[in-house]
């Protein structure tokens, strides 16, 4: 990393998907915020949606849609339960998935909390020019895919790093 080079600060919208958490209990989601501002990004917006496929797909569309927002972050609605349709919102909205993040998520939830990382479905992608990562809903689950994001989005990582290509994602 070259901390002589300044950091690119992204604006970053975080989305936590759940029937039953609200502002003053959304410990994932403030964490998250929390993560991102520490490491100097700004935050765009925070809201929380119900495990609803079409309001998470509203929220996320607006997003999108946005041009001041280059990475959104979602937290909670990846497991297998009945309820929990993260990943089937998101991916139809996606024009190129990040398969590897998902892949690594589970190779370090592994030394974390074994074989149940199975059970995680997260993923990230890109649309309209814009990140997503899904994340799943607990603090711990957050911590770790923070570490895997930060220094992706760190325009000062190298070899490489996904910040960089923000300007060049919706080039032909």
């Amino acid at each position: 990393m070259n901390q002589k080079e300044s950091l690119l600060t992204l604006k970053i919208a975080v989305l936590t998907v759940s029937d039953t958490r609200t502002e003053a209990d959304d410990k994932s989601g403030k964490i998250l915020v929390d993560n991102l501002t520490t490491t100097g990004h700004s935050l765009a917006e925070k809201t929380i949606v119900p495990d609803n496929i079409y309001q998470i797909r509203a929220v996320v569309s607006r997003w999108f849609a946005d041009e001041s927002v280059q990475v959104i972050l979602t937290t909670g609605g990846t497991g297998v339960t009945g309820r929990d349709g993260t990943p089937e919102a998101i991916k139809p909205l996606l024009d190129k998935e990040i398969e590897g993040f998902g892949e690594i998520f589970r190779m370090i939830s592994y030394q974390e909390i074994k074989t149940s990382t199975i059970q995680s479905r997260c993923l990230a992608g890109v649309a309209n020019g814009t990140y997503i990562f899904c994340l799943p809903g607990s603090t711990g689950a957050c911590q770790t895919g923070w570490s895997i994001i930060k220094e992706q989005l760190d325009s000062r990582n190298r070899p490489c790093n996904l910040a960089q290509l923000i300007p060049r994602l919706n080039k032909t």
